[in-house]
């Protein structure tokens, strides 16, 4: 038993297992930092919709998560070390929150509509904001 405790392949994952947890920890509390920024920064209640049982709200806010999740994974992936995760993701983060601003401003009246529990509107919202974090994500990783 002693051997196999020794082997590289566990003294790898002895080391290394800690160093990923602090990378997972620090990108899903850049994620949840994203969406409340996100849920703060909109002009209707997304969460508030969603308890009230508002299914093209939850269909929008559950994009928007995806969305940010994408280019922050991506962020992940490249990035050597916490500071590294920590400046690429919040630099994500900012851009990812701009463009959906700025998806959320083109398509003027989705917001009205998804209140009103159109679901077409979200997936359309949806459909936007992943392919602003797809290009993101790319861009990213050079």
């Amino acid at each position: 038993m002693p051997d196999i405790l020794a082997s590289p392949e566990i003294q790898a994952f002895a080391s290394g297992f800690p160093v990923m947890i602090g990378h997972v920890l620090l990108t899903f509390a850049l994620l949840a930092l994203g969406a409340t920024l996100y849920a703060w920064l909109t002009p209707w209640k997304e969460i508030a919709l969603i308890r009230e049982g508002n299914a093209a709200a939850s269909v929008a806010f559950g994009g928007v998560l995806i969305g940010l999740a994408i280019p922050l994974a991506v962020s992940l992936s490249v990035s050597t070390s916490l500071r590294d995760i920590g400046v690429w993701g919040i630099a994500t983060l900012v851009l990812q929150l701009f463009a959906f601003r700025v998806v959320d401003l083109i398509l003027t009246g989705l917001p009205q509509r998804i209140q009103e529990g159109e679901i077409s509107a979200a997936v359309l919202l949806v459909a936007a904001k992943l392919a602003t974090a797809l290009i993101l994500a790319a861009a990213l990783a050079g």
